[in-house]
C-alpha cells in the first residue's frame, strides 16, 4: 500500500505526548507526507484542523498512536468500521499492544513507509445488555468485557449460556469474558490463560469464584454467550475494556459475540510475541550457555 496520509491520535495527558508528535509530524511534512491530528492533539498543538476520530480514520493509509495500551484500546473502539492499521507508540511503561518505543519510532515509520511491516487482524467482542425486551447499553470490545460486583458486598451470581445450552452458574465477583488480545489483561490477573493474539476465541474467566472448581474456559470464537444476572442488591457493573460503565440490576441479560470489526495492528519490526512476553511479564531469559 502506498502511504500518503498519516493519522495521529495522542494521550495528551501523558508525559512527552505533544513534544513527539510534533517531532514526528516534523519528520513526516520533510517527506512530503500529509498528516491528519486528531482533535485533542491538534488543540494542544494550537491548531484549528484536527479530525474527530471516525473521520480521521477514514482519512488515513495508517493511524499512529501515541500512549500506552489504554490509548489504543480508546482508538481501537472508535475507528473499529475503518479498516486502518494502528501502530501503537508507547508513552507509558508497560504494555502489550503498543509495541514500538519511542526511540523506534523513526526506524519503524521508514520501514512502514517502504512497505517492509506485517499487521496482526484482532479479533473484537460485540455486547449487548438487555432489561427485559429493552436494550440498555451496546458496545465493541478490543480486549475484554468485564461484569464486576461493583460496591455490592456480597458475591453476584452469572448463569452462563453458550449458544443456548446453559454451561454453568458462577457464584464470584464476577466474571471476565476477553479476547485473546485481552488475554493478558485483567483475565491474566484473575488467572485465566495467554492465548496468542493471532489466535481467535473467547475466553471466560471468573473472578474469584466461590467454587474453585469454576476455572477460566477457552470457547470457539462463533459461539453466543449469554450471561444473565442474578443478585438481591444494587451496584453491579459492567465495564468495557475497563473505559466504559454500565450499572447493571438483577435479570440484566447480557450477549456477546464476535463482532464483524476488527482491529489491524501493525506489529514491532524489533521484536516477535514471544519476546514482548518475556519483556513485560518478566521472565526469565536462557541460561547462561543455552541456545
Amino acid at each position: 500500500m502506498d502511504i500518503k496520509k498519516i493519522g495521529i491520535i495522542a494521550n495528551i495527558e501523558k508525559e512527552k505526548a505533544v513534544e513527539s508528535v510534533l517531532q514526528l509530524k516534523e519528520w513526516l511534512l520533510n517527506r512530503k507526507l500529509e498528516v491528519l491530528l486528531e482533535e485533542g492533539i491538534a488543540g494542544r498543538l494550537g491548531e484549528s484542523t484536527g479530525f474527530k476520530s471516525e473521520e480521521l480514520a477514514s482519512s488515513s493509509d495508517i493511524i499512529v498512536v501515541f500512549g500506552g495500551d489504554g490509548t489504543l484500546l480508546r482508538a481501537a473502539r472508535s475507528i473499529r468500521e475503518s479498516d486502518v492499521p494502528i501502530l501503537g507508540i508507547n508513552l507509558g511503561a508497560f504494555g502489550f499492544m503498543a509495541e514500538v518505543n519511542l526511540h523506534e519510532m523513526f526506524g519503524a515509520m521508514e520501514l512502514i513507509l517502504e512497505g517492509d511491516y506485517q499487521t496482526e487482524k484482532r479479533m473484537m467482542l460485540d455486547v449487548v445488555i438487555n432489561r427485559g425486551q429493552e436494550c440498555v447499553g451496546d458496545g465493541t470490545v478490543l480486549n475484554d468485557i468485564v461484569i464486576n460486583r461493583g460496591n455490592l458486598s456480597r458475591m453476584i451470581e452469572l448463569k452462563t449460556v453458550v449458544d443456548g445450552r446453559y454451561l454453568t452458574t458462577v457464584k464470584a465477583d464476577g466474571l471476565i469474558i476477553s479476547t485473546p488480545t485481552g488475554s493478558t489483561a485483567y483475565s491474566l490477573s484473575a488467572g485465566g490463560p495467554i492465548v496468542f493474539p493471532e489466535l481467535n476465541t473467547v475466553i471466560i474467566t471468573p473472578i474469584c469464584p466461590h467454587t474453585l472448581t469454576n476455572r477460566p474456559v477457552i470457547l470457539p470464537e462463533d459461539v453466543t454467550v449469554k450471561i444473565v444476572l442474578w443478585t438481591k442488591e444494587k451496584g453491579a457493573t459492567l465495564t468495557l475494556d475497563g473505559q466504559v460503565s454500565f450499572t447493571l440490576k438483577s435479570g440484566d441479560a447480557i450477549t456477546i459475540k464476535k463482532s464483524r470489526y476488527f482491529t489491524s495492528i501493525i506489529v514491532s519490526p524489533d521484536r516477535d510475541y514471544l519476546e514482548i512476553l518475556r519483556t513485560k511479564l518478566g521472565w526469565g531469559g536462557l541460561p547462561s550457555g543455552g541456545n
